[in-house]
């Protein structure tokens, strides 16, 4: 709904806009596996004002062995009536891993307004899926519900006692799944709990959701709790159901909620039917969490390193197919992820001084070959003033070094870990650039720095640039598997990695419209970072303005004095 909660400025135009919620479904999907079903995800394409052409707006989930998906994870885009919003649903089968959607199997598209979908009776759109040929391709339903302002996130816990018997070797693989009731009776799946394998008695573990995903913010909002036996071949076997709802749930565990699991046919056919089970709550906690911004607005200051890739791949700085070249006419792609990300970090620092370091390349005066030096090769005060600083840096290292190799990134990683680990407080979060043209040389060191700056309050964006197969970064973006190191686990996810090339279109490409789309896509999750540490290390903010948060001497990736780093030479 509408922030009316914006000051009020007088002769000032502000564009009203309204969040709404996008939930996906499909059934009848084609079956692209031999020896299982199809793998589905779902990606959203949005098209931009003044743009023709569609870019990647998100992804659901992908849902194992299955072709009638009903995906959990929600895509929020702002609502606005005044402009014609364009949406490209593409649904693919998963087969390899990695990001890249030519890998995948197509099972089918639709394209629509998010207007059409508004508009539609409880705005609820089915439609088939269309493609090349004219093989059926199944239908997609989508749906659209405004967001209210709730900031709660929901803490449960449940458990199930005595339930049905569905396995013939074995009891049951039960899993519980959580729906909010719509406007036309029909019901939106927000949350599935894990599979607990061979027990007809599940405690499942401890879940969170927000109160916008479970009810939108409705106390009362019906809430339908499904429970089901888990199969190895991607099928789930019904066992029974129950209702309830937020206001209920609220009163915590007891006798209230304890809830008898009915299977509505099996009642249907047997007098004596009393259940399938009970499923009863265990705990219940409302808690409203601080926001990204109510850090900042504490004091915290972000801080911003970046380091170049100057490895011999990128090609020789003076030809013009080299990354690194300088063009009159536009900047060259470490410029341009300079730019994008640097100018939105940088209104988040106060002293607007950043270090800039440079790897793989042999340095002056002795052309020693360097994996972390400074760009203005000076190492007792390497900031660069600005990211008009940065840039000026860059452009004129290039005169200076030799591009060499090999790409290392472990050494970037731990020169910024060792500012991060000085400064655990709250008070700084630390954000490290990487642009990169090829494949990690030390991938099992880079590895090993990640697990280890993973308890930091620091983030690492990775930028690809230029053609090479950048399938190994998907590693350490870890969005589902965990980055593991000598048996130690990555305690968060702090990697976010994107390929230029994804943003860049070669024919006419308009430079603002690039950066600010990349922009976007790799500081999406950065707030989510911040919380995540902050949560972790039970920091709330300070009651104080961002004028009386403490600064770092000597710019502002430098710990405290006396417990400064030396530079790796």
């Amino acid at each position: 709904m509408a922030d009316f909660n914006q000051p009020f400025r007088p002769g000032e135009a502000v564009i009203p806009a309204t969040q709404v919620e996008i939930s996906v479904s499909c059934r009848n999907l084609q079956d692209k596996d031999i020896l299982s079903k199809s793998d589905p995800v779902c990606v959203l394409f949005t098209k931009e004002t003044g743009n023709n052409q569609y870019f990647e707006y998100g992804r659901t989930e992908m849902i194992k062995d299955t072709l009638n998906p009903d995906f959990v994870k929600k895509f929020n885009i702002n609502y606005f009536f005044e402009e014609c919003q364009k949406l490209k649903f593409e649904i693919y089968d998963v087969d390899t891993p990695g990001t890249r959607l030519d890998q995948q199997d197509f099972l089918g598209r639709f394209e629509c307004t998010l207007a059409e979908i508004i508009s539609s009776p409880s705005g609820k759109l089915e439609r088939p899926l269309g493609g090349p040929g004219n093989a059926k391709r199944g239908s997609i339903t989508v749906r659209a519900e405004e967001l209210s302002n709730s900031k709660e996130v929901i803490h449960f816990q449940f458990k199930a006692t005595n339930l049905d018997k569905m396995d013939f070797f074995g009891k049951s693989d039960p899993f519980l799944v959580f729906k909010r009731a719509n406007e036309d009776s029909s019901y939106t799946v927000v949350h599935k709990t894990e599979v607990i394998k061979n027990t007809l008695n599940p405690t499942w573990r401890p879940f969170s959701i927000s109160g916008r995903a479970l009810c939108n913010g409705d106390y009362d909002r019906t809430i339908k709790v499904e429970c089901y036996d888990w199969n190895s071949n991607g099928t789930s076997d019904f066992i029974g159901e129950f209702v309830t709802n937020l206001r209920e749930l609220t009163r915590g565990a007891g006798t209230s909620n304890n809830y008898e699991v009915i299977n509505p046919q099996k009642k249907k056919k047997k007098k004596s039917y009393k259940n399938s089970g009970q499923v009863h709550l265990l705990s219940c906690k409302i808690e409203t969490p601080h926001t990204f911004i109510d850090f900042i607005k504490g004091g915290m200051q972000m801080n911003f390193t970046v380091a170049i890739d100057f490895t011999a791949s990128n090609g020789n700085p003076s030809q013009p197919n080299s990354l690194h070249y300088l063009s009159p006419y536009q900047p060259n792609a470490y410029a341009m992820a300079i730019q994008s990300v640097g100018e939105i970090i940088q209104d988040y620092d106060s002293d607007k001084l950043f270090p800039a370091l440079g790897f793989g390349a042999r340095i002056p005066p002795n052309g020693v070959v360097s994996h972390e030096f400074p760009l203005n090769f000076n190492p007792q005060n390497p900031y660069c003033q600005g990211i008009t600083g940065v840039l000026q840096a860059y452009y004129q290292s290039l005169q200076s070094v030799q591009l060499y190799g090999p790409t290392n990134f472990a050494p970037v990683i731990n020169h910024v870990a060792r500012f991060a680990q000085s400064i655990r407080d709250g008070s700084h979060y630390f954000v490290l650039l990487i642009i990169t043209d090829g494949v990690i040389s030390d991938m099992p060191q880079t590895i090993s720095a990640i697990v280890a700056a993973s308890s930091l309050p620091m983030s690492i964006i990775i930028v690809g640039v230029g053609d090479a197969d950048f399938t190994a970064m998907d590693i350490l973006d870890a969005d589902d598997d965990p980055l593991v190191s000598n048996g130690r686990r990555a305690e968060r996810d702090i990697v976010q990695f994107v390929p230029l090339k994804n943003f860049v279109n070669r024919q006419g490409m308009n430079v603002q419209l690039t950066q600010a789309r990349l922009a976007k896509e790799v500081l999406a999750e950065v707030p989510t970072q911040v919380i995540s540490y902050m949560k972790k290390n039970n920091i709330v903010p300070k009651p104080t303005t961002r004028a009386s948060a403490p600064s770092l001497p000597q710019g502002s990736a430098m710990p405290p004095s006396g417990s400064v780093p030396s530079w790796h030479k």
